[in-house]
């Protein structure tokens, strides 16, 4: 890492604790904007309702190591790579290690202590990401992995007018959800497909060809869409583009992960698919596109990234358990395309950057824990995270409920004193691993200035639960 570049985020990060301590640590209620706060370059620059389209791409067990364009090199990634060549690349964005409560902080803009306590289960009154886009007109779509239980009620009533979704229902069991590749047992209308329109085919191209679908009936409308695709989850297998595929049984769930870069290269691909159809369309200018991954890369994956060979470490906090990439496209939008952000973002923040951009009214939303990036991608002046916070209690379907609490920045992370574990202080520059907390004799003037920063965002976050 580049040593300026580093004095430069640690001296940002110490200038602006105070100010982020006396606001974003407290319990407080986001309200609507006056809607002149819109720019008058933004409004020339949006469709009849004035504001874009979005659509978030989720890709299931995709760690930070893996986009060419964040630094790997292992696999081919061509499509991700140009949206961020031309787009924007936050090259610190963080969420939870599993794909449960992750997916919570992304879809409400919420920390797990507010409302995270079931595996999958999301309380269907919450307010998500699509009950704010619908509350300003947009068309909403969910595609792909659900895991947020209810099937049809839920789905709908957590905003979104269609989908064509696996895994609508939590089951404990694994496997029970039916294949998530190929001969995918895909729901749609309040019912599965039957197996005679899935036999054969493979999940994610039913499932990019339904997005792409909804993107040609909704295109005089804006619209939100969520995909969250199988890949690249486990069980590693062969993709259409595989030979194997055509003589592969998907139900003896076999674990090969000699497929995963292929599995990574259709995933690339099905990106490519959607960005393709908004271009035919000549909606891709004024359309934002994120791409990023539920946690890290699971354990057994192993990736080339710049000089080093990393393996994931999904479920774990540390780096490499919890670090994801995060790609934004938006030509009409983003003004410095091609910039490397080193911010740092938080899943929580997804809510409160669409709130911005929308004006949209979150007054009976509760809480919102998240900081606003609009800024950032429209080149206007900002404040940045100076610090993340992750409460972090699985709830897994196995029965985990390890407790991790701790806040960082791009270098340090200070876990706080759960069930009888003391502070650990870690350097995840040196330490990727965090296996040497450093002690209080040990630390610089500079990193006790941080660790007893960070102690005092725990202590302030500590009193709202």
């Amino acid at each position: 890492m580049n040593s300026r570049n580093l004095s430069v985020r640690k001296t940002i990060c110490i200038s602006v604790f105070s100010f982020f301590i006396l606001t974003a640590c407290k319990k407080t209620e986001f309200t609507a904007k006056d809607t002149s706060s819109i720019s008058a370059t933004d409004k020339n620059n949006v469709r009849t309702s004035g504001l874009p389209n979005v659509i978030i791409i989720l890709a299931d067990d995709v760690g930070y190591e893996i986009p060419t364009c964040d630094g790997g090199g292992t696999y081919s990634t061509p499509n991700i790579d140009n949206m961020s060549a031309n787009g924007m690349l936050f090259k610190y964005c963080h969420t939870e290690p599993l794909c449960s409560p992750s997916r919570f902080l992304l879809m409400t803009g919420k920390y797990s202590f507010r409302n995270y306590f079931n595996w999958g289960v999301m309380n269907p009154n919450e307010k998500t990401l699509a009950t704010l886009f619908k509350s300003v007109g947009y068309t909403t779509c969910a595609a792909g992995k659900w895991q947020f239980d209810g099937g049809d009620a839920s789905i709908h009533s957590l905003g979104f007018d269609t989908y064509s979704v696996w895994n609508p229902y939590e089951i404990a069991s694994s496997g029970s959800q039916g294949s998530n590749y190929k001969d995918p047992k895909v729901y749609q209308n309040g019912a599965y497909l039957p197996d005679s329109s899935t036999n054969g085919k493979y999940s994610d191209d039913i499932f990019t060809q339904y997005v792409n679908d909804f993107i040609d009936s909704n295109k005089n409308n804006n619209f939100f869409v969520y995909y969250a695709t199988c890949l690249c989850h486990s069980p590693y297998s062969p993709t259409p583009d595989d030979p194997e595929f055509a003589t592969w049984d998907p139900y003896q769930r076999l674990n090969d992960t000699t497929f995963f870069p292929s599995m990574v290269a259709y995933l690339d691909k099905k990106v490519g698919e959607i960005v393709s159809k908004l271009k035919d369309l000549g909606l891709y200018d004024n359309t934002i596109i994120l791409v990023s991954g539920d946690n890290g890369t699971p354990h057994h994956i192993h990736s080339v990234f710049g000089s080093d060979t990393l393996e994931g470490e999904k479920s774990a906090t540390n780096e490499l358990g919890t670090h994801v990439p995060l790609i934004v496209s938006w030509p009409n939008g983003i003004k410095n395309p091609g910039l490397r952000n080193s911010n740092l973002i938080s899943f929580t923040d997804f809510m409160t950057t669409f709130q911005e951009m929308t004006n949209a009214d979150v007054s009976s939303y509760g809480t919102l824990d998240g900081v606003s990036f609009y800024k950032q991608l429209a080149g206007d002046a900002y404040v940045p995270h100076p610090w993340l916070y992750t409460y972090y209690d699985p709830h897994t379907n196995s029965g985990n409920n390890n407790l991790k609490i701790y806040v960082q920045d791009s270098v340090y992370k200070l876990y706080d004193s759960v069930a009888s574990k003391p502070f650990r202080f870690y350097n995840m520059e040196t330490d990727i691993n965090e296996t040497h907390p450093i002690k209080k004799g040990q630390m610089t003037p500079q990193q006790k200035t941080v660790y007893n920063n960070f102690k005092l965002v725990l202590a302030n976050m500590r009193s709202q639960y």
